[in-house]
Formats: structure tokens, sequence, C-alpha cells
């Protein structure tokens, strides 16, 4: 798994282009303020052990969340951090899996739109950790 987490005062999205077609249609526009977001890639060698990749990836964005000073999460599929790709259906549940688990945790969490292109906007403030970068 590559994960980029970035801290965003602000972070927006417009579904833009559906990707996976056995997916809901959905026309969403969101913003979140203060929220830790996940840019997150599941790879095929992740597809073997994705309960082990699930818990580290809820480890590091509990981790960079308190770092930032925010309770607020937002899990984004952001298949550019590598070659390699996990499917679709794994990827999908390693996500609902860190949602209910950062929900269990009391964060507050959400997912953008899973299978499409989203158009974003945010806001990044330049601080110590607002932006890291990990490979699982």
């Amino acid at each position: 798994m590559k994960l980029l987490m970035m801290y965003c005062s602000r972070f927006s999205y417009t579904t833009s282009i559906k990707t996976i077609d056995e997916y809901p249609d959905i026309d969403e526009s969101r913003e979140v303020i203060d929220a830790l977001v996940g840019f997150i890639q599941v790879e095929k060698e992740d597809e073997e052990n994705a309960a082990a990749v699930e818990t580290k990836l809820i480890k590091n964005m509990k981790w960079a969340a308190r770092k930032n000073n925010t309770q607020t999460v937002v899990l984004h599929s952001f298949a550019h951090l590598s070659d390699s790709k996990g499917s679709h259906e794994i990827t999908k549940k390693i996500f609902d899996g860190a949602e209910e688990r950062l929900r269990n945790s009391d964060y507050e969490v959400s997912q953008t739109p899973f299978g499409y292109f989203l158009d974003l906007d945010l806001q990044a403030p330049g601080k110590s950790l607002a932006r890291i970068f990990k490979a699982i």
C-alpha cells in the first residue's frame, strides 16, 4: 500500500467521471474542514494480507491525525502512487473496514465516492507533518 496523508484546512470534491461500472451512479459535491485526507493506493501484493494492511493504514491515519490535531479523516482511493494496483473489491473492503474501525475510535470518517475521478479543491497549510508519505 502507498499512502499519502495530507492535512487539509479545507478539502472538497465533486464527482466527475465514473470509472467502475458496477458501483452506483453518484452526483455529489462535498466539503470537509480541518481533516486528514488519506490518498490511498492498495497494491496487488496487499491482497494476500489485507487485514494486516488495513491495520497499518489505521495506525498511520490515527498517528497523523493526532499530529495535526484533528479527529476528522477522509479516505480517498488514489491509484496513482504505484504501478501495482490491487483489485477494486479488496480496495473497497479495506476502505470499509478502516472506516468502521476509525469510527469506533471516535473519529469522524468519510470516504470519497469509490470508482470515480473527482474534481478536487483543497487547502493544505505548509507546516510540519501536514504531508506524510508511507509505503506500507
